[in-house]
Parts: C-alpha cells; sequence; structure tokens
C-alpha cells in the first residue's frame, strides 16, 4: 500500500503459487524479498534454498527481479529485517544460529548476485555454547540498535543491544540462577560491553555469564540409517558417572521447527542428579528447507531412524546406562516417539508422550479437523494411496505389536486440546495396555487435564507440578528411588 495514497488500495506483488514463500522489507522504494523461488526459470519455480532479491516497488513482476544476496556454502537464510541503514540476517552456518547485519550501502548499486561473506558483513558476537537466538521486536526503522535474547542449555537467557553502526555490543540483563548453582567465575557482567568485532574472542567469553563449570553442552553429529549426519546436542554433570548415568533424549521433528534448546531452569534439577539430557535435531525439524523436506510426507520415516541412531549414539559412547534412556515428545513429537517405541521397543525404559499426535491415520483422514487440511503439506494425504500406505506404515496406534515388552510410558492429554484430539491419547493407551506383554512390571499412565488446551494450563506454578510429575515417573520406573523414597545418589 503507498502510504502517501491510501486510496490506491493493496498492491498484488505474487498471486499464490504452491511451495512459493516469499517476505517482503521496504526500503526507501525497493522491495527486498527473502523467497525461494527459481530466478532460472520463467514460471514460479521453487528451490530448497533461500535468496535475497530486490526489485522497485511499482515494478513487481519477476522478470524485475534481481538476486542481490545469495547463500553461502552450508548457510540458510532464515529472516532478515531492513533498517534505514542496515540488513539485519538471521542465518543457520553448518547448523549453528548466527545473526549478521550488512550496512546497505553495499547494497545500493550492486548489480550481480553476491555472497554474504563478500558484502564486508559484522557477524554478532555470540557465546561459543550459543543453542537459541530470539530476536526481538526491533521496530523502529531508524535505530541502529539491534536487540536479541540469546541462550542455551547451560547459559541463562541475556538481553543483548547490538550496535549495527559502531559494531559492538551491551548486555543488558541475564535470568538469575537461583539456588546452590551459580554463574561461573570469571564470567561476570561487571564489564558489561565489547568493541571486538570478531566472533567468540576469549574477551568476548568473558563477557557472557554461564554455567559451564558445573555442567558440559557438547554437540554431535550422528550418522543415521542412510550416512546422513544428524545434530546431537548433549548436556550433562561434570560429575555425571558416564556410561551409568540415566538420561532423556528429546526429539520433535516437523514442520520446519527447531527443537527448543534454550535454558530452562527445571533441567537443573536433573543434571544436578546425574542426567544426561540430549535434544536430537532429526530431520523434518528446523534447519535448511531441504533437512525440513527430508523428513516430510513419504520421507517421514527419516525422523525416526534419526531419533533411534541418536538413542543408539548415547549407549554405544558411553553417555547414557543401556538401561536407563527415557525419550520425551510433545505434539508432533509424540508421534516421533510413539513411532521410534514401536519400531525399537526395547531401546528405551521410559517415555512420555505430551499432547501426542498418535492416531495420525484416522486424524488425516477427518478433514472436518481443524489442523488435517494443513498437515496434509506435512505428512502427506491419505486420500492418496502412496501417502496412505506410509503414514500407516508408522502410525503410532495402527502399529503396536502384541505381546511385545514395551518401556513404561505416560501419556498427558487436555481436554480441550484443539490441536490434537483428547481422544488420540485415551485410545493409543488403551491398545498398548491391551495388546502388549502383561507380564512386564512397566506402567502405562494416562493423565488428562480436564480444563486445559494443548499448551496446558499455563502459568508457573501448573508448569513446575507438571515437571515434578514427570520426574517423579521417570526416576520411579528408572528404579532410581528407595524404598523411603529418597533419590538413589548416582
Amino acid at each position: 500500500m503507498d502510504a502517501t495514497n491510501l486510496n490506491d488500495g493493496l498492491w498484488l506483488v505474487r498471486v499464490r503459487v504452491p511451495g512459493l514463500q516469499y517476505f517482503l522489507e521496504h526500503h526507501y522504494g525497493f522491495f527486498y524479498i527473502l523467497t525461494n523461488a527459481s530466478m532460472e526459470e520463467t514460471a514460479f519455480a521453487t528451490t530448497s534454498e533461500y535468496k535475497i532479491i530486490r526489485c522497485k516497488a511499482e515494478k513487481s513482476k519477476l522478470d524485475n527481479w534481481k538476486v542481490v544476496i545469495k547463500p553461502d556454502k552450508d548457510m540458510s537464510c532464515q529472516d532478515m529485517d531492513v533498517f534505514d541503514g542496515h540488513l539485519v540476517l538471521s542465518i543457520l552456518k553448518e547448523g549453528i544460529p548466527l545473526f549478521c547485519s550488512i550496512d546497505m550501502h553495499m547494497l545500493i548499486d550492486q548489480e550481480k548476485p553476491m555472497q554474504v561473506q563478500d558484502l564486508q558483513p559484522w557477524v554478532f558476537p555470540m557465546p561459543s555454547s550459543l543453542c537459541n537466538i530470539l530476536s526481538g521486536s526491533n521496530l523502529d526503522f531508524m535505530s541502529s540498535i539491534y536487540r536479541v535474547v540469546v541462550s542455551s542449555p547451560v547459559m541463562p537467557d541475556i538481553v543483548v543491544d547490538y550496535d549495527l553502526r559502531r559494531r559492538n555490543f551491551s548486555i543488558l540483563d541475564q535470568e538469575e540462577v537461583l539456588g546452590s548453582i551459580s554463574a561461573s567465575k570469571g564470567h561476570s557482567l561487571s564489564n558489561k560491553t565489547s568493541n571486538k568485532q570478531h566472533l567468540c574472542t576469549r574477551k568476548d567469553l568473558q563477557e557472557w555469564s554461564d554455567l559451564i563449570e558445573e555442567f558440559s553442552c557438547e554437540r554431535m553429529d550422528v550418522v543415521s540409517h542412510d550416512g546422513t549426519r544428524v545434530p546431537l546436542t548433549i548436556v550433562y554433570s561434570r560429575q555425571a558417572r558416564m556410561g551409568n548415568a540415566p538420561g532423556i533424549l528429546h526429539g520433535y521433528g516437523a514442520y520446519g521447527e527447531v527443537l527448543d534448546k534454550s535454558f530452562c531452569s527445571n533441567n537443573i534439577s536433573l543434571l544436578s542428579r546425574g542426567w544426561i539430557i540430549a535434544y536430537a535435531d532429526v530431520r523434518g525439524g528446523g534447519g535448511d528447507p531441504a533437512w525440513h523436506k527430508a523428513g516430510t510426507g513419504l520421507c517421514k520415516l527419516n525422523s525416526f531412524y534419526d531419533f533411534a541412531a541418536c538413542a543408539k549414539f548415547l549407549i554405544n559412547e558411553g553417555y547414557v546406562h543401556k538401561n536407563q534412556l527415557a525419550a520425551m515428545g510433545c505434539s508432533a513429537g509424540g508421534l516421533l516417539v510413539g513411532t521410534t517405541i514401536n519400531m525399537f521397543p526395547d531401546l528405551f525404559s521410559a517415555a512420555i508422550l505430551k499432547v501426542p499426535f498418535l492416531d495420525i491415520c484416522n486424524t488425516l483422514l477427518d478433514p472436518s479437523l481443524p489442523l488435517t487440511n494443513l498437515d496434509y503439506d506435512e505428512f502427506g494425504d491419505p486420500r492418496l494411496e502412496k501417502d496412505f500406505k506410509t503414514i500407516h506404515s508408522y502410525s503410532p496406534y495402527d502399529n503396536i505389536h502384541a505381546n511385545i515388552c514395551y518401556p513404561s510410558v505416560m501419556v498427558t492429554s487436555s481436554f480441550h486440546d484443539s490441536r490434537v484430539g483428547v481422544w488420540e491419547a485415551a485410545k493409543w493407551v488403551a491398545r498398548v495396555r491391551e495388546t502388549t506383554c502383561h507380564n512386564c512390571s512397566r506402567l502405562v499412565i494416562l493423565k488428562t487435564n480436564m480444563s486445559g488446551g494443548h499448551f496446558a494450563e499455563g502459568g508457573r506454578y501448573s508448569q513446575c507440578e507438571d515437571a515434578a510429575y514427570e520426574y517423579a515417573f521417570l526416576m520411579k520406573t528408572m528404579g532410581l528411588l528407595d524404598e523411603e523414597k529418597n533419590y538413589k545418589v548416582l
């Protein structure tokens, strides 16, 4: 819309094309567009890589689109923000989240596509243990200050302002960790600014306060069934008894969403007791578009094999005791865990499935449900024979094995969940109880919230109660409680 002439109405930039995505920002008469459109075709073909193109606002037809930034090798553009003097890019480089800024004058007269590294970018200095970056609102177009929140499993949330013009940063605030665990010495916030322009210099690292003296955070690559290397993040106490420690593996693997690895104070309860906490970034989840696509539709089985490969890695490499590994998945992550249990029932000793998507075949055959039509793009359309056979082959509800020992499971559901029907968890639990081995001493628990929705009831105290219940379940089923119901010291 032309802000100087509201009577002109809205401009149509492009008609909808299946698979095509583009995100527009305006800068003094030009559109800067982050898109996966293929520029080599006259029609709108799409690619798995995103690039930034530019065109005049009044000339937005395809033949006026010019690529100004193409991704570097092993780099994926996730998002962008345009300001008066700077372009800020959110990128993934070899699976690591990064932000960088480029001076707009580098782009104004540019005639040929260039890679990010050729545009003299300022890569925001970040802690080496970084796993999660969340940008702030950053609504002031004229500002040269860009605000983000950074964190990792061993670093509480930090609010940082990056000065795009001076190329330095200021730490404004950091979440305080209460209790016996304290931030590492030598990583104080007494000196809150840095003039360093390079990534992760020793002086920059001293600006951040973290828990690395107490806990370790490692990132590994695990080889899956087809040779693909799957990122696995492992967090553990430096006092953990490696090889004999209990562990829990988190997974999601859908919708291109990055698995949340930000700091969570609840995890301190497990880590301080010697647990290993791991996060498997399986295909179907976040990363570049190709990583997401490799775990969708007819390729969905890759997600489950990736998750199983990560679980086996934790055991075989001596991180977790073979009889004390648990799995946890929420929503579509429940589909991941539920299917993996069917495929490898002896791999886990316990599992927690929170508002899980377990009856996928029947759900996708019911178009009256809220998310069914949207989920066709992610999982396939079971009204098509090939898609039906694939979905039915891994549907957790349809593939429960008779007379096989399953791990202990706790399944939670919410009565007012509009995303995943409360009946899915109830059906799955009933069939597991009826079908699987009756001689096992394992627990099969269904816990239904009668007033909450997909994200439970919210609130600080209810979340703490849920976490306490989950941890108590894990400790009981892992045999980590003594006769007095006290936790056994590892």
